[in-house]
């Protein structure tokens, strides 16, 4: 599912803006909870699934908030996947355009790391360094309180709509999006190997070995 998405005032339609030199992909988020973690999923299957030009950077952004300043200020053109509370039916999808971006960050904050990023882009603005062409695609999450749980399948089914949108505007910017022939190497894709979908979907303790406020796989041992 779709919602249509939003014109700047800045880059209304029609216009045709130079290709971007620098092209910054970031997904952000946090696996740990559920759908929350959209956007970091985008980012590993974009990267297991496609190769790019040297000038596209794919970023695992997580929850670093400010920490992903350079990134942006560095960034001709932003492409950014995340979950986000529109008030939509589960697993729909928006897209927001350039400087509406920071508004519908901030519109309903899910958690911190949204608040944070709010405030990346913001501060990109204030010093002038803010991307040409920033696109978000964000989607509807349906469960946000599983702690260690995946993504739900209304919102995993979303993300082939979400690459597939993802990867036509990376070829539009001129990023050059080929499938990929030579395969990831040890420790080299963006997410580790540990937290890779697959494996943490496999991985996870049944309910009644695990509480769901907490999960063994990522909690101290004793000694």
């Amino acid at each position: 599912m779709s919602a249509h998405p939003s014109e700047s005032t800045c880059h209304p339609g029609g216009d045709t803006p130079a290709r971007p030199q620098t092209i910054v992909v970031l997904g952000i988020g946090n696996l740990l909870w559920a759908d929350e973690g959209f956007g970091v999923r985008c980012i590993e299957a974009l990267q297991r699934r496609f190769e790019f030009a040297e000038h596209v950077s794919l970023i695992d952004g997580g929850t670093q908030g400010l920490y992903l300043i350079q990134h942006v200020q560095a960034a001709d053109a932003l492409l950014i996947f995340d979950a986000i509370d529109y008030g939509l039916e589960p697993g729909t999808l928006k897209e927001v355009r350039d400087d509406d971006v920071p508004r519908f960050m901030g519109a309903k904050k899910m958690s911190l790391h949204q608040t944070g990023f709010q405030e990346v882009l913001s501060l990109a603005q204030l010093t002038g360094k803010y991307p040409a062409q920033v696109l978000l695609i964000g989607c509807q999450p349906q469960e946000l309180e599983d702690y260690g749980g995946s993504l739900r399948p209304v919102v995993k089914a979303a993300m082939e709509e979400a690459l597939a949108l993802g990867v036509e505007q990376i070829a539009r910017w001129g990023g050059e999006p080929a499938p990929r022939r030579t395969p990831l190497g040890e420790r080299e894709a963006v997410t580790m190997d540990e937290l890779a979908l697959a494996a943490y979907e496999t991985q996870r303790p049944a309910p009644d070995a695990a509480c769901r406020i907490g999960d063994d796989r990522f909690m101290p041992k004793e000694a």
